[in-house]
């Protein structure tokens, strides 16, 4: 088997398949990512000034453009709608996860302004076709939000006192990342 070195892509024969991409010549091809997919997303978590354990998150308005701000469709807005979720998107092609987690805050929350520390990056494995999931996680701390277009509900939410069901997307595992 060949591999390329991604820094000069010079041929490195090797027993084993690496995940390196490049443009050209480099394996293994966009084919061969798991069966469930592989996603790459940044998060906002942002904590109330003083209360850790309140984490700002919000209920999308399914009236929102969140295919265009969140990536997510019309069907999947909706299924999301009834729970906690937080500020977060998909990268976008060539985007930069500092890049994804700015225009979260001007799009998603209307908070250019806000100072964020990281990211600290976690990977999981989910579901029965292998879904992959890289996050990028940034933080910061806020004395209190403003509402946003993009949510019915945006609030500081005290994690603490949530049950798993109370979450959309999954997001409790996010939260658990970083021990909220």
């Amino acid at each position: 088997m060949l591999n390329y070195d991604c820094g000069t892509s010079e041929v490195v024969p090797s027993d084993r398949l690496f995940a390196r991409f490049t443009k050209t010549g480099a394996q293994p091809r966009i084919n061969e990512i798991p069966d469930g997919g592989f996603c790459i997303s940044s998060f906002v978590i942002l904590t109330r000034q003083g209360r850790p354990n309140e984490v700002l998150m919000g209920r999308l308005d399914v009236n929102a453009d969140w295919e265009r701000i969140g990536g997510l469709n019309k069907e999947r807005a909706e299924l999301n709608s009834k729970g906690w979720m937080l500020p977060s998107c998909h990268l976008l092609y060539g985007e930069s996860p500092q890049d994804a987690a700015k225009r979260i805050l001007d799009e998603q929350l209307g908070m250019s302004d806000q100072k964020l520390q990281g990211p600290v990056v976690f990977s999981d494995v989910s579901g029965p076709k292998n879904h992959w999931d890289i996050e990028f996680l940034f933080a910061g701390e806020r004395a209190e939000a403003k509402q946003h277009t993009a949510w019915k509900e945006l609030r500081f939410v005290d994690t603490t006192r949530l049950q798993q069901t109370d979450f959309a997307r999954s997001h409790e595992d996010v939260l658990a990342h970083i021990g909220k």
